[in-house]
């Protein structure tokens, strides 16, 4: 008799090219679609779903269909995370290209043992996600750089301008 197919996925999401490291731990249904997953690592992530995205996996890309989406990207709406990922594998997830958010998602285990799991859920993780259109992990280092230091003379504008969950300072 087979295994039974999976029905959750613990993923490991990290955002690479940033120090400290930035990273989530979900547990997701198998059958989400890779369309549903993206909107779950925006949410995870603190961020708005404001620019276009892909996944790399296994060398096909994955993304939202619209007129100037190229010839070889299939429908992420149409494909499940069971259908295109093992316990194991590694994938990757760009968010923005102009930023190029690549983000490395590791499949930690999977299990048929959760049968009800219809939501995802974010089970662990570390520092608040960057702040949109920041300019990359070069923008969003030097944001952290000028944040910590309240003698810079770009400090209260960066203050007023980066969202709450990474503010380490008060320009009052």
């Amino acid at each position: 008799m087979a295994a039974p197919e999976p029905d959750a996925y613990c993923l490991r999401v990290s955002l690479l090219a940033v120090e400290p490291e930035i990273w989530r731990r979900m547990l997701v249904p198998g059958a989400m679609t890779l369309g549903q997953l993206h909107r779950t690592i925006q949410v995870a992530m603190g961020w708005g779903n404001q620019h276009l995205y892909e996944f790399e996996i296994g060398g096909a890309c994955y993304g939202p269909m619209d007129e100037d989406a190229d010839d070889d990207l299939i429908d992420d709406a149409t494909v499940t995370l069971a259908e295109v990922v093992s316990a194991g594998d590694r994938f990757e997830y760009q968010y923005d290209f102009g930023d190029a958010w690549v983000h490395q998602v590791t499949v930690e285990s999977t299990t048929s043992s959760i049968p009800a799991l219809k939501l995802a859920v974010c089970v662990a993780g570390e520092r608040a996600g960057s702040p949109e259109d920041c300019g990359g992990s070069g923008g969003y280092g030097e944001l952290l750089e000028v944040l910590a230091d309240p003698a810079h003379p770009e400090y209260v504008e960066a203050c007023e301008w980066a969202p709450a969950s990474i503010l380490a300072c008060s320009p009052w």
